[in-house]
C-alpha cells in the first residue's frame, strides 16, 4: 500500500480508518475473479495499462462479470488514450484534431500506435502500446465493438471542438451551459457508452437507456467533482475549467483565487462549484437503483461514494487552492465497505457525506440558503426511498410518548428546581455579606472602635462586664483626640 512516515503518524490518531483498511483488504472478496493463466499476452498488457492508468478504477473493473469485464477494461483504455491526445498540449493542433476525430477508426486498424506525446505526459505508454489494445478490441461481441466507436467517435469529435476553440483555449470554460457540455463530451458520454454495455450485457434494467438525463449525470458528478479537486493543478499547468459565470461573481481575474488575501472569497467561488456538483447527487442515487448485478453495482456506485466523500472534504477548505486534496486511504476503504453492500446502504453514505456539507455550511457563504437546500434535497430523496420510520413504528413511538414525556418532564423540573434553590442561598449569603461589610464601613467612619472590640475579644472577654470594667476600658483607651 506504500504508507508514508505522514500516513503513519495520520493513522495512528485515527484507529478506526486503520480498521477500514484492515478489513477491506483482509475480508473483501471479489464478486467475480480475473483468471489471468487463460490471458493472451495482448490481454495481459491490456490489464497492466489498466492498472498504470488508474489503479482505483483497475481494481473494480477486474471483479466485473465475465461478459462485461473486456468490453468495459478496453473501453476504458480507449478513453484513456482520448483524453491522453487531448490533455498534451505539445501535440500540434492541427495533428491534435485529425487524431480526436478520428480515433474511432483506429480501433481496428492492426499494429496502429502513437509515440507523439511529450515524454511527461504520464499515460503515453497506453498509445505506445495501442496495438495489444486493437488486437483484443477486435475479439470482443460486435455489439460491444459498434458501442465503443460510437462513444469514441462523439467524444473524439467533441474534445476536437474544444482544441481548435481559440477562445476557449485563451479563457478557458465560459458559461456554465458550457461548462456542461465540456463534461458532457469527456465524462457524460462515459455514463452513455457504460449503460448502453451494460444494458446490452443484460446485466441493468433497459428502463436506464430512456433516463438519459440519469446517464448523464453519472458522467457529470464525476468529472466535476475531479475538476473542482484538480483547480490548483490544472491552473499552474494553464487549463481552466470553473465557468468564468460563476467565478467571475468574486474575483477579476481566475488567478486571483489563489492569492492568501482573496481565501475567504475564493471558498465561496468553490462552494457554489460544489453546489453546481450537488445537483447531480439524487440523479445518481436514481440511476444505481437499476443495477440489479452485484460487480456492475459496486462498479458503478463506488466512483459515486467517492466523489460524494471527496466533495465534502474540498466544501469550505482553503487546501483546495494551494495543493490537490483528497480522502485518505482509510475513508476509501470504508467508503467501498458501505457502498458495494447494497443500494439502501449505498445512501445512507450520500445521507451522511450530505449532513457533513450541511454542517460545515456557513451564513457567511452566499451560497448557505442553496446549498442548505441541495443538501435537504438529497436527504429528502433518500427518505423517499428509504424512509427512516414506517407507520407502525410511528404509532407505536406515539402510543409510549405520553407516559415518557411525564417523567421527562418531571425530571427536567426536579432539576431546575435544585438548580433554583442553589442559586437562591448564593444570592441571600451574597446579599447578607455585601450588606455587612457596609454596615462596618459606616460605623467605622462614625469612629466605631473595632481595635477595642479585637483586643477585647483577643483576652477572651465575650460576654458583657460590669460599669467598673467599662470604666476602667474608656480610661486605657481614651486618649483625648476629640
Amino acid at each position: 500500500m506504500g504508507f508514508k512516515l505522514a500516513d503513519v503518524l495520520y493513522y495512528s490518531i485515527h484507529p478506526n480508518e486503520v480498521k477500514s483498511i484492515a478489513q477491506w483488504y483482509t475480508w473483501h472478496e471479489p464478486v467475480h475473479e480475473r483468471d489471468e493463466t487463460k490471458e493472451d499476452p495482448s490481454l495481459q498488457t491490456c490489464f497492466k495499462l489498466l492498472v498504470l492508468t488508474s489503479r482505483s478504477f483497475s481494481a473494480v473493473i477486474q471483479e466485473l462479470h465475465p461478459e462485461l469485464l473486456l468490453p468495459v477494461a478496453l473501453f476504458y483504455l480507449v478513453l484513456r488514450g482520448l483524453d491522453t491526445i487531448e490533455d498534451d498540449m505539445t501535440i500540434p493542433l492541427d495533428n491534435k484534431e485529425a487524431l480526436l476525430r478520428n480515433f474511432h477508426d483506429i480501433l481496428e486498424k492492426d499494429g496502429w500506435k502513437f509515440d507523439g506525446n511529450g515524454p511527461d505526459e504520464k499515460d503515453r505508454d497506453v498509445l505506445v502500446q495501442f496495438p495489444d489494445v486493437v488486437t483484443e478490441f477486435k475479439k470482443i461481441k460486435p455489439a460491444y465493438r459498434a458501442i465503443v466507436k460510437d462513444i469514441a467517435k462523439q467524444m473524439g469529435n467533441g474534445m476536437a471542438d474544444y482544441a481548435i476553440n481559440a477562445e476557449h483555449n485563451a479563457n478557458g470554460v465560459n458559461t456554465i451551459e458550457d461548462y456542461n457540455m465540456y463534461c458532457h463530451y469527456v465524462a457524460g458520454l462515459v455514463g452513455e457508452g457504460l449503460t448502453k454495455l451494460f444494458v446490452e450485457s443484460k446485466l441493468a434494467n433497459p428502463v436506464l437507456l430512456e433516463r438519459q438525463h440519469l446517464q448523464e449525470s453519472m458522467g457529470l458528478f464525476l468529472q466535476k467533482t475531479n475538476i473542482i479537486r484538480d483547480v490548483r493543478e490544472d491552473f499552474e499547468e494553464k487549463r481552466r475549467f470553473w465557468p468564468k459565470e460563476i467565478w467571475s461573481k468574486y474575483v477579476d481575474k481566475f488567478e486571483d483565487l489563489f492569492k492568501p488575501e482573496n481565501i475567504d472569497i475564493a471558498m465561496n467561488c468553490s462552494s457554489e462549484m460544489i453546489l453546481n456538483a450537488l445537483t447531480h447527487a439524487d440523479e445518481c442515487m436514481f440511476y444505481l437503483a437499476g443495477l440489479k448485478e452485484q460487480s456492475v453495482f459496486n462498479f458503478a456506485a463506488i466512483p459515486q461514494a467517492m466523489a460524494i466523500a471527496t466533495l465534502e472534504v474540498l466544501f469550505r477548505n482553503p487546501k483546495v487552492f494551494r495543493r490537490n486534496v483528497k480522502i485518505t486511504k482509510g475513508q476509501a476503504c470504508q467508503i467501498m465497505i458501505e457502498s458495494t453492500q447494497n443500494h439502501q446502504i449505498l445512501c445512507e453514505v450520500f445521507r451522511k457525506f450530505a449532513k457533513k456539507i450541511h454542517r460545515k455550511n456557513t451564513p457567511k457563504d452566499p451560497n448557505f440558503l442553496q446549498i442548505s437546500i441541495a443538501c435537504g434535497k438529497i436527504e429528502q430523496f433518500i427518505e423517499s426511498l428509504y424512509p427512516t420510520q414506517d407507520p407502525k413504528a410511528i404509532a407505536q413511538l406515539q402510543s409510549t410518548q405520553a407516559g415518557t414525556e411525564k417523567s421527562a418532564i418531571d425530571k427536567v423540573k426536579a432539576e431546575q428546581a435544585k438548580s433554583d434553590t442553589i442559586f437562591l442561598f448564593i444570592a441571600v449569603i451574597g446579599s447578607l455579606f455585601f450588606l455587612t461589610v457596609i454596615m462596618i464601613w459606616v460605623a467605622y467612619l462614625f469612629g466605631a472602635r473595632f481595635d477595642v472590640a479585637i483586643a477585647e475579644l483577643m483576652k477572651g472577654r465575650l460576654g458583657r462586664g460590669s460599669p467598673l470594667e467599662a470604666k476602667e476600658a474608656i480610661r486605657r483607651y481614651d486618649h483625648g483626640e476629640l
